[in-house]
């Protein structure tokens, strides 16, 4: 909406037309103060704090002090339940009033009223296996408004409980974004809630400790070295040449992660990343 400009006519201050009263507008969010959060996101949180407490669940976290309150973290963690990401939400936004938003297999957005209250919570679809641009797009939108992303590396579950083979999209993400990455470990939810189980089993133990944020190095997604534009095949086996380079580049990183992340965690845990 564009302003009226002012009456220049003299004293036209002093008729000016009263406004009715109404209410005050919108103080604007200072720059890197957390976005706001949905209703539902709030309620989920506080619903869940009140049936871990119905469920004798024990949450024992560590590294609270090495969260950064900044915009546009990737949260990046091991997967053992569907416990993990609800868990991690809530433990980071009561400890610095960030929403963690995740990422969710289409298939459990796309169920009709679940879906609705995964979307409201902050989760969005991917659709696994297979490279999905809309889902890219909207992580980056994630970290750029201001929320936190959570991500799991590996893609999907454990079925052992020890760490998997991470995918390189979270690498891949981080170093196009130049977002920081905070590891982090959590277990004992595979015994809190089990796959394959409906429902979580009461009376157990959950352990999260968080790690260091850091980035990726710069170089990490150098661009293809220049080929003279003389040599066609030379310039095609420049670019095959870079893109190796730069997939080697990203394994490199996934594995740091992978290894950051399982020293956070108990050897049995750890996988070959220990």
């Amino acid at each position: 909406m564009t302003a009226a400009p002012a009456d220049p006519r003299p004293g036209a201050e002093e008729h000016a037309p009263v406004r009715p009263a109404g209410p005050p507008p919108t103080a604007p969010v200072e720059p890197g103060a957390p976005p706001p959060v949905t209703i539902t996101f709030r309620v989920v949180n506080a619903g869940v704090r009140v049936l871990m407490t119905l469920w004798r669940v024990r949450l024992v976290v560590e590294g609270l002090d090495r969260l950064p309150d900044r915009p546009g973290i990737i949260l990046a963690s091991n997967h053992l339940s569907w416990a993990d990401p609800v868990l991690l939400a809530v433990v980071v936004h009561r400890a610095n009033g960030r929403r963690v938003r995740h990422m969710a297999k289409a298939e459990a957005v796309a169920i009709p009223v679940f879906g609705l209250l995964l979307r409201d919570y902050g989760g969005f679809a991917v659709r696994r296996g297979r490279p999905d641009r809309e889902a890219y797009r909207m992580a980056r939108d994630v970290l750029t408004g201001g929320d936190w992303l959570g991500l799991a590396p590996e893609g999907t579950r454990s079925r052992t409980g020890a760490l998997g083979e991470p995918k390189p999209g979270v690498a891949l993400l981080a170093v196009r974004s130049g977002a920081e990455i905070v590891p982090a470990a959590v277990w004992g939810t595979e015994e809190l809630w089990p796959i394959g189980s409906l429902l979580p089993h009461p009376g157990k133990t959950v352990h999260i400790r968080f790690g260091d944020a850091y980035r990726l190095s710069p170089d990490e997604d150098a661009d293809a070295p220049e080929v003279p534009a003389a040599e066609p095949r030379g310039r095609a086996a420049g670019r095959r040449t870079g893109q190796a380079e730069r997939h080697a580049a990203l394994e490199a990183a996934s594995e740091e992660l992978m290894r950051r992340i399982a020293a956070l965690l108990p050897v049995p845990y750890r996988g070959r990343f220990g």
